[in-house]
Order: C-alpha cells, then sequence, then structure tokens
C-alpha cells in the first residue's frame, strides 16, 4: 500500500508526485500507462511531429465533426513518461488574468495563482513580478529564430499590431517570440524537470506500462486502482488518496469506468452506478487552429533540419533548426471592440504543417492561422463500452456555437492582411489550397475544410461541477482529480503551463488535507 496514488505522469502528474515525495514520512506512487521518454524524438525539439501515431501517443480522434464537414479530427495525447509535455510543441504560455479570475474558485484567482507559476520556473531571463528562478521547469527564449519567424512578427507590426516582449507578463496582446520549456536547446518536459530528480527517492515508485481501468470504491471512498500491466491484473492500494492525472479525455474516461459519471449512461453499458455526476465528460473544449500555408522557394524551412551543417550546429551549440519547437513565434489579437481580453491568437511555425501534422511536408513553407481563444461550443467525451481499453468517444463539435465562427472568420481576415505585408513578401510566393475568395462564405467553407485542432482539449471534470475548488471528486471520499480537465475554461494560453500550475497547487491542497487523510489510513492499517 502506498500513501498517494497518482494516475498518469503526464504535465500535472510528474509535478504532483515529485512535490508530494518531497516528504519523506509519506509513499508515492506515480502510474503510467506508457513507456520511459528515451527516445531522441522526444528530446530534440524539432522531431515532436515524429513522436504522432507512435507507442508514445494515446492516438486519439474526434467522432465525425458535424460542423468540419463531418470530418475526424486528430488528438495526440502522450503516452509515455512526461505525459504530452514529452511531445508537444514546448510553447510555455500562460491564461490570461482574466480567464484564471473568470473561473470564480476560492484560491484559484490570477494573483494566487502566480506564485504557483513562479515556484515551477527557471527563466532566462531572470526573475521578475511575473518569472521566477531556481525552480524545476527551465523555461527559455527559442534558439531556432528562424527568419520567417522574424518576419511574421515584423509583418504584423507592419499591419498596425503591437509588439510584445512577454506574452507571460502585464499584457497578452500583441506578437512577438514565444518562450519554450527547453534547457540548452533540449525539451524540458515535466518528465525531465520534476520526475527524474526525484526517481531516486525510496518514497517514490514509478509503474510503466501500466493502464489503469478503474478506480475501486469501498464503501465511498477511493481506495486504490484496478489495472493491466504486461497482461496481468493488478491492484494498488491507496491508504490516503488517489489523485487522476490522466487529462482531458482519460480522466474522464476513468471516473466513468469507475462508476463515477452520468447514471442513465453508465446503466447502459452495465457498469454500476457509485455516484450519479451528468457533469463528467461534459464541458470539453479546444483552441480550434485554422492553418494558412504559403510555399515559397527560400531554403530556410524546417526542411533542412536534418542537413548536415543543422546537425552539427544542434550537437556543437545547442542552437539552429533542430531546435525549433513549432510555432516560435505568434501574437494575441482582439478582433472586435469591447474584449475584455484577446479572443484570437496566431502560432507560426517554419514549416508545412498540413493535415494535423500528418502530412509529410513537401516544400518549403511557413504555417500560421488564427485560433479561437475563447470558444463557447462544449463537446463532451462518453464510453463507447465498458471495455478500458475501448479508446473514449470524443466529440468536441467545433463551431456548434456560431459565435466561434464569426471569430474564425474575422481572425483569417487579419492573418491574411499580414500575408500582404512587405516583409512575408519573400515567404508567400504561393497559398497552398486557398479560399475561393474572401467573402465570408468562401472563408466559412475554408474554416470548416480545414481547422484542426491545436491539441489544447480541457473542461471535461471541470471545478465547480465535478470537483471543488479544492480538486476533490463531489460524492467521492480520498479521490481528487488534477490535470487541464479541471478547468472551467480552457483559458487564453497553451494548457500546459496551466496543467504545472494544477500540479504544484494540486500538491498544496493535498498536504493542506493531510490530517483527514492520515487518520483514515492510520484507521484502514489498524483494521479499525
Amino acid at each position: 500500500m502506498h500513501d498517494y496514488v497518482i494516475v498518469g505522469a503526464g504535465s500535472a502528474g510528474c509535478v504532483l508526485a515529485a512535490r508530494l515525495s518531497e516528504d519523506p514520512s509519506v509513499s508515492v506512487c506515480l502510474i503510467e500507462a506508457g513507456s520511459a521518454d528515451e527516445s531522441e524524438d522526444i528530446h530534440i525539439p524539432a522531431r515532436f511531429g515524429e513522436n504522432f501515431r507512435t507507442h508514445y501517443d494515446w492516438d486519439y480522434d474526434t467522432h465525425e465533426e458535424p460542423f468540419l464537414d463531418r470530418r475526424r479530427v486528430y488528438l495526440p495525447r502522450g503516452r509515455v513518461l512526461g505525459g504530452t509535455s514529452s511531445i508537444n510543441a514546448m510553447l510555455y504560455l500562460r491564461s490570461n488574468q482574466v480567464d484564471y479570475d473568470g473561473w470564480r474558485q476560492p484560491g484559484w484567482s490570477y494573483r494566487e495563482l502566480l506564485p504557483y507559476f513562479r515556484r515551477s520556473e527557471d527563466n532566462e531571463r531572470g526573475a521578475s513580478e511575473y518569472h521566477g528562478v531556481g525552480g524545476p521547469l527551465a523555461v527559455s527564449d527559442g534558439r531556432s529564430r528562424n527568419p520567417m519567424a522574424a518576419a511574421f512578427v515584423a509583418a504584423a507590426q507592419q499591419a498596425g499590431h503591437p509588439y510584445n516582449d512577454d506574452f507571460n507578463g502585464p499584457a497578452q496582446d500583441g506578437f512577438g517570440f514565444f518562450q519554450v520549456t527547453q534547457r540548452d536547446g533540449r525539451r524540458c518536459s515535466t518528465a525531465d524537470a520534476f520526475l527524474h530528480p526525484a526517481m531516486s527517492r525510496p518514497n517514490l515508485t514509478v509503474e510503466l506500462d501500466f493502464q489503469v481501468h478503474r478506480v475501486l470504491v469501498e464503501h465511498g471512498r477511493a481506495t486504490g486502482v484496478i489495472g493491466r500491466r504486461h497482461g496481468e491484473e493488478v491492484t494498488i492500494r491507496a491508504g490516503r488518496e488517489v489523485v487522476l492525472c490522466a487529462g482531458a479525455y482519460n480522466s474522464p474516461q476513468l471516473l466513468m469506468l469507475s462508476g463515477i459519471g452520468p447514471a442513465d449512461h453508465l446503466s447502459d453499458l452495465g457498469i454500476p452506478v457509485v455516484v450519479d455526476q451528468p457533469q463528467v465528460g461534459r464541458n470539453l473544449q479546444d483552441h480550434p487552429l485554422i492553418p494558412v500555408i504559403f510555399t515559397h522557394s527560400q531554403p530556410v524551412s524546417l526542411l533542412i533540419a536534418e542537413e548536415p551543417e543543422s546537425l552539427r550546429q544542434y550537437q556543437e551549440e545547442g542552437r539552429g533548426p533542430l531546435t525549433s519547437n513549432g510555432p516560435e513565434c505568434g501574437g494575441f489579437v482582439r478582433t472586435r471592440a469591447g474584449l475584455p481580453a484577446p479572443d484570437v491568437a496566431f502560432f507560426t511555425g517554419p514549416l508545412m504543417f498540413a493535415d494535423s501534422g500528418l502530412s509529410i511536408p513537401t516544400a518549403h513553407a511557413i504555417t500560421y492561422g488564427p485560433l479561437v481563444l475563447a470558444p463557447q461550443s462544449r463537446g463532451s467525451v462518453t464510453l463507447l463500452s465498458a471495455n478500458p481499453t475501448t479508446k473514449p468517444k470524443i466529440e468536441h463539435r467545433y463551431f456548434s456555437e456560431p459565435a466561434d465562427m464569426e471569430t474564425a472568420v474575422a481572425g483569417l481576415r487579419i492573418g491574411l492582411d499580414i500575408a500582404r505585408q512587405r516583409a512575408m513578401d519573400p515567404y508567400t510566393e504561393t497559398f497552398h489550397e486557398p479560399p475561393a475568395s474572401e467573402s465570408d462564405a468562401d472563408l466559412r467553407t475554408y474554416v470548416r475544410r480545414y481547422t484542426h485542432s491545436i491539441f489544447h482539449g480541457s473542461g471535461t471534470c471541470a471545478m465547480g461541477t465535478v470537483v471543488d475548488s479544492e480538486l476533490r471528486v463531489m460524492g467521492v471520499e480520498g479521490l481528487r482529480v488534477a490535470d487541464v480537465s479541471v478547468m472551467p475554461t480552457v483559458g487564453r494560453g497553451a494548457p500546459n503551463a496551466s496543467a504545472i500550475m494544477i500540479g504544484e497547487r494540486a500538491a498544496d491542497l493535498v498536504r493542506d488535507g493531510r490530517a483527514p487523510a492520515l487518520a483514515h489510513a492510520q484507521a484502514v492499517r489498524s483494521g479499525s
């Protein structure tokens, strides 16, 4: 038996396991369905797409999306130590202050959360009101600085948008270069930053290749998990708490497999109902991105990343194309007056990123596009079977709310205006698969045809409906969720930064709740 059992060694789970195991008097078990993060394709930034649809990826897709011409949309999720922080684009982008304040959850305002962000950080720019140094997580300026990225930022300024030197600082609006979770030009996942330095602790156990099938709930309390490892069913007991850190798709799936979810849905599948909780799996959100791709003849895209000079530059200097995280730069804009914060962002990368990154680039290109930052559309995660190895049914329902389409079209127009600026002239020779025209109707058709996920699924175990402000699952003792599924809204950022913050905050919440959990554990051990 362990004091704490954490399910999912991803962006939040690695943080939580490392922080809890700092106390040598408690035992922590961290369970990961995937394997160790040993592949160089994980650690070399520009190769992040090489991990898509491999054994490091849960390889999810949405159900047919009714407002995207019934296309299925690819949703990569990390199935490896570090979780999605081991296969993502390494952006370090917090949400806007209005997002955290808008959750209206005690302890989760922006000012209350800022110390958690700062505690994690080792920012190469140094300490400030908004940034920390000395934390486990390396946050750095990008080392690639592709000329197309510089051109895009210059073009945005030519189009009348301000420059922003720090999107995690006092203001989010404007265009500039993103900071990334890298150290010396290599990926710094939460496994790198938090978990690996803690692995030698005798009170921390890490179980790999162990897929949890359900939480064991006895007499209204979570007492462990049941799953399979190498074909064998295994039960791991928790004396104090079970914490799900399995992400926006897998955390609600595990709750439902454990009998915690919509009673009618569970009953239809023959799953005994432990808690009728209709909001489990609801409120699913994402940032839909509408890609704009221009091909050109300039030999500067990531097609050169594996050439001898690029390899030498990476190996000897920790710089060059192989350090590129993909979206090196971008910006945040408001498409209309009166908004409290930006409603569109641009992520810009020096490569042809087509078909959700699943197609092989065929030309030098730049890809950028607006993504809808505060979508009103909501989807869901449900079960297709009581078999825990069946992938969940994911329906994002992108653009089910017409306002999101209007925001996308407005953002697309801003992006096309940036493309016309002088700084972009060398890189906009050919519009790859352009809209038929720039009419509203043709731009909507373009949005429906090419939108893909930017892989920011969130919100399916939200605070206030599924978990309380201390991340405790309502109706079950000794069970929490701590990942991006608890965020009531997806926020105007890249959720990995928020996931790390949630791991930090969860560690404090678990420690603060230690007294009642300890009393329960002592009762269990004494047989009372």
